[in-house]
């Protein structure tokens, strides 16, 4: 008996086959949506400051200062240092400057170059979004450090960490003054000062660094730059906090503004400009480079007592913060 065929199931068949394209269709589209791109992952903000490549989106929440703790403790505390070359100095230095002109996909290309990436994240503590952009390579082993800015306002000034760990605490000082106050960008050292034995690593008194050579795109930039360090309570017995200019005097109304906020907050400070102080960072290298550039720096040293209180930091932070130009 001849075939007889059904109309009813051809048309049943061709919209089965229609359901499945459009099924297929659908379900590449939620994947381009949710599964990030990328070449070989700058881990590069797109134009709008959203994650390319591999990395973690803008939208990861992370307490910062336990990120930035961790990296001290676990990669600053043991890492070697690796001497830049200029030309990657130069790189990293221009990226930064790239990134802060919001040209952050060309910023993410040129970090590409050395090994550097970039990355956003939300802190939980203040809900503010962040950039890092860090050392990719042997899980940043060159000592070549950091650098975190505020997302949420113009960036407008610096703080810089130069020896974290070695100045036990100085870094939570750092992170208290970037979280006080919008508009920051933490510089922060990538070895302890003492991981060369050739002196390389201490990068406050060399300019042939990566910390130093971004200290100075900033300092181009007119940003006043905010310097923390630490002292062992036996050199200034009588002070919690030493505060200076360096080499510097472009810096003096702000030094003044920050003694003053600090001892309302109970410190006891040795203030350079007005007697003599230990510790006046006068060989500090990149004081002399905000002087040429006519930006405002500020050299602040913190007891060993206030930087293992907890309380204390904070109130320090607070009080430099406030009285940073706006």
């Amino acid at each position: 008996m001849p075939m007889v065929r059904n109309p009813t199931t051809k048309v049943t068949i061709k919209r089965t086959l229609i359901g499945i394209a459009v099924t297929v269709v659908t379900l590449g589209a939620l994947v381009a949506l949710f599964v990030p791109f990328g070449g070989r992952g700058t881990d590069a903000a797109n134009g709008d400051g959203r994650q390319g490549g591999s990395a973690p989106g803008g939208h990861e929440r992370v307490d910062l200062a336990r990120r930035i703790t961790d990296f001290t403790r676990d990669t600053v505390a043991r890492s070697d240092y690796l001497p830049p070359l200029r030309a990657q100095r130069r790189t990293a230095a221009e990226a930064v400057g790239l990134f802060l002109d919001g040209r952050r996909a060309e910023a993410g290309r040129r970090l590409d170059d050395i090994d550097f990436g970039i990355r956003t994240y939300t802190d939980t503590a203040t809900g503010r979004r962040f950039a890092e952009i860090s050392d990719r390579a042997a899980e940043g082993r060159r000592g070549w450090g950091r650098v975190y800015i505020d997302l949420s306002a113009t960036s407008r000034w610096s703080v810089q960490v130069p020896h974290p760990v070695a100045d036990a605490g100085s870094e939570q000082l750092g992170i208290g003054v970037l979280r006080a106050r919008r508009g920051g960008v933490l510089v922060l050292a990538g070895a302890h000062r003492n991981a060369d034995k050739k002196g390389r690593a201490d990068v406050a008194h060399r300019r042939d660094t990566v910390f130093d050579a971004v200290c100075d795109e900033l300092a181009a930039r007119r940003f006043p730059g905010l310097q923390v360090h630490g002292f062992a309570d036996s050199t200034e017995p009588d002070y919690d906090v030493i505060a200076s200019l360096g080499s510097a005097d472009k810096g003096l109304p702000t030094a003044r503004r920050a003694a003053t906020a600090l001892r309302h907050e109970g410190f006891a400070v040795c203030r350079a400009w007005a007697r003599r102080c230990a510790l006046e960072g006068r060989g500090n290298v990149q004081g002399r480079e905000a002087e040429n550039q006519g930006a405002p720096f500020l050299h602040v040293e913190f007891s060993r007592t206030v930087r293992d209180d907890a309380a204390r930091v904070r109130r320090a932070s607070a009080a430099m913060a406030a009285a940073l130009p706006s």
